[in-house]
């Protein structure tokens, strides 16, 4: 496996990239990943386990998304099969995608958890004014912004490369950190598209004069700009690393 150092008009090179494969099979990819999405909400009504047992499946998660892409980008139409692709590659490779999803876990509500007691532990997406984004939110996402970067490839890395689980955290966080400047390009690019097309929703609901309207047309554009942008993942990876002999094809089983 070997480390690929990207120009920062990369990032913008996977925006385009992305939404271009999307388009190639956008039924198949916004319904995996709305499958995604409604496993995750479904897990998480389940109480006390639910948060516990949904954190620990987002790598695999994740990997699945991006298998799905690497299909649609090969012009084959992902079935839902490729999600669980991180369980299909032998008992090796789940285990250590399971460690991984214990180690999100972990990091992710020790985060939760410090950003609560720095808030001061009773502050509320819903205790915010209208209009304004409750400080608490603000400050877990900047507190996971680290926890990202370390699993951002790691689940790619654990999968088709056969990393263990600390090493595809380290390797990761030094990918992102050797192409900075293309995930800074990327992640401007895609905060570009996201306000694009909420002016755009805005728009539509000023000219309608209907409020119902615009969340008849909110939500299915979250869903879609949110599947976009899981496509574009893949390509973050498939740029960052080259495996130095052939790799297996993306859904492919091996013993």
């Amino acid at each position: 496996m070997k480390l690929n150092v990207v120009p920062p008009r990369t990032g913008l090179q996977w925006v385009r990239t992305g939404i271009r494969t999307f388009l190639r099979q956008p039924l198949a990819l916004v319904g995996l990943f709305f499958m995604y999405m409604a496993v995750v909400l479904l897990i998480a009504q389940v109480p006390v386990l639910g948060p516990v047992v949904g954190g620990m499946l987002v790598p695999a998660a994740t990997l699945g998304l991006m298998a799905a892409s690497a299909e649609a980008e090969h012009g084959r139409f992902p079935m839902p099969t490729v999600l669980v692709s991180a369980f299909r590659a032998g008992r090796q490779r789940a285990r250590a995608m399971l460690v991984l999803g214990a180690l999100y876990t972990a990091g992710s509500l020790l985060a939760t958890g410090i950003a609560e007691l720095i808030a001061g532990g009773g502050a509320t997406p819903s205790a915010a004014p209208p209009g304004q984004v409750d400080a608490t939110v603000l400050l877990v996402l900047l507190l996971h912004t680290p926890i990202f970067l370390l699993f951002w490839h790691a689940p790619a890395l654990v999968h088709w490369h056969g990393i263990t689980p600390a090493k595809s955290l380290f390797f990761s966080a030094v990918a992102c950190w050797r192409n900075l400047g293309a995930m800074v390009v990327y992640g401007l690019a895609w905060l570009g598209v996201f306000l694009a097309a909420g002016a755009l929703i805005s728009l539509v609901g000023a000219v309608s004069g209907s409020a119902g309207v615009l969340k008849a047309v909110m939500m299915p554009a979250a869903l879609l700009l949110a599947a976009m942008f899981s496509t574009s993942i893949w390509f973050t990876f498939r740029d960052s690393f080259s495996a130095d002999a052939p790799a297996p094809a993306p859904t492919q089983e091996t013993p």
